[in-house]
């Protein structure tokens, strides 16, 4: 009976890791079918796409963690109305782009960005937006290269302080354990909080090394606070425009008062009724900010 019992036990824990393993790999044909172009980086594959007028003034877009760069769709296309050329692209395990093995930490994606601005030939003068964890990216970027940095703007960004439930912390906390709870649990749960973005989120679902790159990034770049990326930015003299939600329960208000810390001169903008999904539900109170900021 216990041998009975521990074989159950087996298999129950293997299933979410065969499911893993069975998902479709990201191949060469879907990558000629889409929009856009693929760049073959240091770390793989990376998928990204131009948008707006060819000599345009550069804006780089970098989404979120669950999010693909689709997440930019209608933001893009109010950037390139107004003659800005923007470069959006798949983070590693997301959209068209590779899922590498590796600590999704800061200094990992970095090196994707700068990887892909070098394969792009493209240089300073670059105003960079960045969305919830594509935020802390842009961040640590400006942080790092505040040469190459014309300004930088944060949609909801990460590396402030954000919420993190109970199960969310088990599964950051405890290795194996946790890698399970989060392949057995991760799909129900985007399912349960996707919104406007639910079909692009669904069909990650079934892409082979989606969820164990976020399973990484919980526990990489999630934990990367970046006050001292903040504060360089500061010193650096590189002009910052964040906007959060008021209705978002992933990263709070509360962000807003760190970074008045840590940079004071920032401009801060509150998008009134904007959750967490702030680039596609709310894009025009978005852009009519960019605009504004852009302007400027």
């Amino acid at each position: 009976m216990i041998w009975e019992t521990l074989f159950v036990l087996a298999i129950v824990a293997a299933v979410p890791f065969v499911l893993e393993a069975r998902r479709k790999r990201i191949g060469a044909r879907e990558r000629r079918a889409s929009p856009g172009k693929s760049a073959v980086l240091s770390q793989g594959i990376t998928h990204y796409q131009w948008l707006g007028p060819v000599r345009g003034p550069i804006v780089v877009a970098i989404h979120g963690m669950t999010t693909p760069s689709t997440v930019w769709t209608e933001v893009a296309e109010g950037l390139g109305s107004i003659g800005y050329r923007v470069l959006v692209y798949d983070l590693y395990g997301r959209g068209l782009s590779d899922a590498p093995n590796g600590r999704q930490d800061t200094p990992f994606f970095l090196r994707q960005l700068t990887d892909l601005l070098a394969d792009q030939g493209v240089g300073q003068d670059l105003t960079v937006v960045g969305y919830s964890m594509g935020g802390a990216i842009a961040t640590a970027f400006a942080g790092t290269h505040p040469e190459r940095v014309k300004r930088l703007i944060l949609l909801a960004p990460i590396g402030m302080g954000h919420a993190e439930d109970g199960v969310t912390r088990l599964i950051r906390q405890v290795p194996f354990a946790g890698d399970w709870l989060h392949l057995a649990l991760a799909g129900v749960r985007l399912r349960r909080a996707s919104g406007a973005m639910a079909g692009a989120q669904l069909a990650e679902l079934e892409r082979r090394g989606y969820l164990p790159a976020i399973l990484s990034s919980i526990r990489g770049i999630l934990q990367d606070r970046q006050e001292e990326h903040h504060r360089a930015i500061g010193r650096a003299d590189v002009p910052v425009v964040a906007l959060w939600g008021d209705k978002d329960d992933i990263v709070p208000l509360s962000g807003l008062g760190n970074l008045a810390q840590w940079n004071r001169p920032a401009r801060q903008e509150v998008i009134a009724g904007a959750g967490h999904g702030m680039p596609f539900t709310h894009a025009p109170e978005v852009m009519a900010v960019l605009k504004d900021v852009l302007r400027e």
